[in-house]
């Protein structure tokens, strides 16, 4: 499953997979399922997608200055990716990573996207084990090239109907991206 959206984005956003009955029903990242409503309402919400609603390829759905992608390219069982699925899928997010030069400000929905982001952007291997952003929610991190890491709970089922992930919580971690891709300039100039 690719990623889907904007590729001058100045905001990245990385989930864990395709979900069953969404992106791999639909063919399109966080479509058609619970977590895809509580992102693209987010995503409107913030300016940064022109519906609220993602229920097909085809609904009209478009994104301005955000990129949607995920750490693993097909739905794993249980929503559990082995460690073998991450690293065959790395290699694509890698791709999407070099051709979306304009990326700031990077939200990371769950530990294993952080994680997954943290590997494919080279932070993985460049930091020491301490000096590497940690996962919590809210937690934000400048990375020494000016890149800022804000961590999420995933909005899955599980975070939501329980309370995990609040829309409080969920709203100001979308607050905190807007606020810091306001702060580049549009557009700017690629990073080397």
């Amino acid at each position: 499953m690719p990623g889907f959206g904007d590729l001058r984005a100045r905001l990245l956003i990385v989930g864990l997979a395709p979900a069953a009955h969404g992106a791999n029903r639909t063919g399109r990242m966080f479509t058609g399922d619970s977590s895809g409503s509580w992102l693209y309402e987010a995503l409107q919400r913030f300016g940064f997608a022109n519906q609220a609603r993602a229920l097909a390829r085809d609904d009209g759905l478009a994104l301005s200055d955000c990129y949607v992608t995920a750490a693993a390219r097909c739905a794993p069982p249980g929503n559990k990716p082995t460690p073998a699925e991450l690293a065959n899928c790395r290699p694509y997010l890698e791709a999407e990573l070099r051709l979306l030069p304009r990326v700031r400000v990077v939200l990371t929905l769950g530990r294993i996207a952080h994680d997954a982001w943290l590997r494919a952007a080279g932070w993985w291997s460049r930091l020491a084990p301490a000096a590497r952003p940690p996962f919590r929610h809210g937690a934000v991190t400048r990375l020494p090239d000016g890149t800022i890491l804000i961590a999420s709970y995933h909005p899955s089922r599980q975070n939501t109907n329980t309370g995990k992930l609040t829309r409080a919580m969920w709203h100001a971690v979308f607050r905190r991206a807007l606020r810091d891709v306001r702060r580049v300039a549009p557009f700017g100039p690629a990073r080397q």
